[in-house]
């Protein structure tokens, strides 16, 4: 019996429920399907993964460009997909809201919102102004009753306020504007996880893990409800690239070729 996309929702909120899922986040179709081969129970899009895909760096892809991908994502698996919309590609809210009215109708079983600017001058949103955007979030979600999970982010660290409590204060604040689940990343320790996971309570939070550090059972026992990896697998991917072809230009040798994939082992799994 087909997947619809009313199932995929209301299976990607259940996950939210209780315990632990990883939420890896494939950068093409091919990805993601090889993701749902492995038995992941739900994706997540990637801004940075996919923008290189098409010769792009991260926050320069449009937003045209956003929704045929997550198109094509979520015609391509039987899971919830969640999309990293980034800043809903406007800055006023009723602009967001518009915008975020069109990401729902791509099929997508969750949306995030982040409030970085893209301005090194002024690398968040005031405080009132970013609430703002994460209300026309939920408005334009609750429209039609679409039953998409909304994620509010506070971009804190990545943009180099890593002031906890400022991160802290901001995701109650979206959490009280409507964000089902909150997400803070850049924040790495225990201490920081755990800190975020109580002040958000009973909320889920979702962790970035993007490099060696906290495992899925130690971010389960901190609370954490789901973890994704942004670019990371994106990031490989290129990595085995890059050293392959960098062999071959100068040294002209292609020994890593030996670390591939086999063809005949991707071609049984996209069969």
């Amino acid at each position: 019996m087909p997947v619809t996309t009313k199932d995929k929702r209301a299976t990607f909120r259940k996950l939210h429920e209780s315990g632990c899922f990883v939420i890896p986040n494939p950068y093409d179709v091919g990805s993601a399907k090889a993701l749902q081969h492995m038995g992941f129970k739900a994706l997540a899009s990637t801004s940075a993964g996919f923008a290189w895909t098409i010769g792009k760096a991260d926050n320069r892809v449009t937003l045209e460009d956003v929704l045929t991908h997550l198109t094509a994502l979520c015609a391509a698996v039987d899971l919830p997909v969640n999309a990293d919309f980034e800043g809903g590609f406007a800055h006023e809210p009723e602009k967001v809201a518009a915008n975020v009215a069109r990401a729902v109708k791509t099929g997508v079983a969750g949306l995030s919102i982040e409030d970085s600017t893209g301005d090194a001058a002024r690398p968040l949103y005031e405080r009132s102004e970013a609430i703002a955007r994460i209300k026309a979030a939920r408005g334009a979600i609750d429209a039609d009753n679409s039953g998409v999970l909304l994620t509010g982010r506070c971009e804190g660290f990545l943009v180099g306020r890593a002031d906890l409590d400022l991160v802290i204060d901001r995701l109650k604040a979206y959490s009280d504007a409507g964000a089902d689940c909150l997400y803070a990343p850049g924040i790495r320790t225990p201490e920081q996880i755990a800190a975020v996971v109580r002040a958000v309570h009973p909320k889920p939070v979702n962790l970035l893990q993007g490099w060696p550090g906290v495992s899925v059972a130690e971010a389960t026992e901190l609370g954490v409800r789901r973890i994704s990896i942004g670019g990371s697998l994106a990031r490989a991917a290129w990595g085995g690239f890059m050293r392959a072809a960098r062999e071959i230009a100068e040294k002209g040798t292609f020994n890593e070729f030996g670390h591939a994939q086999p063809g005949g082992e991707l071609n049984k799994m996209f069969s």
